[in-house]
């Protein structure tokens, strides 16, 4: 559901998902409103963790997203509300009456500590903290009708490329792992070490890329994801905002959180959303799935390989 204002005749979105809805399709250009990339940025990180939008005051968050308040009210206007106060209110509604933020409600995210315990376990059990908070990031943002159409390509298509690099070359080699587990043809994008570009051209129309990539984003893996676009493959990226550069060239995007004190990017929940889409794909691909492990285990045995 939508709501007009009467000052401006944009219809505003009602709900949490509405506004990341209209965050995606503003970064691949689909909407009939336009932000630049500082504002979209900002209403990619508001969307994203609606808990703190929901709580906080226009200056906390003014501050935490480094801009002046009257960037949010502006912004706020800018969809279709009367100020930053209507724009909060979508979150607070639905804070009040959605289950799925009960901990939200109850914790913010905030991470509890334990004054007592040695700081060698302390780090582990901070970062167990931070990794779950991350993981319930993304399922309360996971779209069951992208999902499935996502499932449905990386089990049906006739080839899959994964592309990542630095700490996603480890995501890309797990995904890639994985599927390969299940079906055949899926590999690295750059594999055989000819090139992106020269890998990007032997393939077809209909044939499935994934990249990942998450801040600071690295360039050469948005190209990626904007060339296999432009050649008609079907794109599906695996990132951390709306506003981020993979999610105007693709298909299907999905966004999971990775705020951690670990000293780079936590790649724990992005592991875990890989598992359940491996699950999902397994699932989709049904008794191929079964045949494929089946095939590779027979495959081991007769090398005497161990399992």
């Amino acid at each position: 559901m939508v709501l007009t204002d009467g000052a401006t005749g944009f219809a505003k979105p009602a709900t949490i998902e509405e506004l990341r809805n209209l965050t995606v399709s503003i970064n691949r250009e689909n909407a009939n409103i336009s932000l630049g990339n500082k504002a979209l940025d900002v209403l990619a990180k508001l969307v994203d963790t609606p808990e703190q939008t929901a709580v906080r005051t226009i200056s906390e968050l003014a501050d935490t997203l480094g801009v002046n308040p009257s960037t949010l009210t502006r912004l706020s206007q800018k969809l279709g509300f009367a100020g930053f106060s209507d724009f909060q209110s979508v979150f607070r509604q639905a804070f009040s009456a959605d289950d799925r933020y009960f901990y939200s409600r109850q914790a913010g995210r905030l991470l509890s500590t334990k004054e007592d315990s040695e700081e060698e376990l302390h780090i582990f059990d901070r970062l167990g903290l931070e990794t779950k908070n991350n993981i319930d990031g993304f399922l309360t943002q996971l779209d069951p009708k992208s999902l499935l159409e996502a499932a449905g390509l990386l089990a049906n298509a006739r080839r899959v490329r994964v592309h990542g690099v630095r700490q996603f070359h480890a995501f890309a080699s797990f995904l890639t792992y994985g599927l390969g587990m299940l079906r055949s043809d899926v590999s690295l994008l750059d594999a055989p070490r000819l090139g992106v570009a020269e890998a990007l051209a032997q393939l077809e129309k209909g044939d499935v890329v994934v990249v990942a990539s998450c801040a600071p984003y690295t360039r050469s893996v948005a190209n990626v994801a904007e060339v296999a676009a432009k050649l008609g493959l079907a794109v599906i990226a695996v990132t951390d905002t709306r506003a981020s550069p993979l999610v105007g060239p693709s298909q299907h995007a999905f966004f999971i959180p990775h705020t951690s004190s670990f000293f780079s990017n936590s790649m724990g929940a992005y592991i875990v959303f890989c598992e359940g889409l491996l699950n999902l794909v397994a699932h989709e691909m049904g008794d191929r799935a079964m045949t494929g492990l089946a095939s590779r285990e027979a495959l081991i045995r007769s090398m005497n390989v161990e399992v």
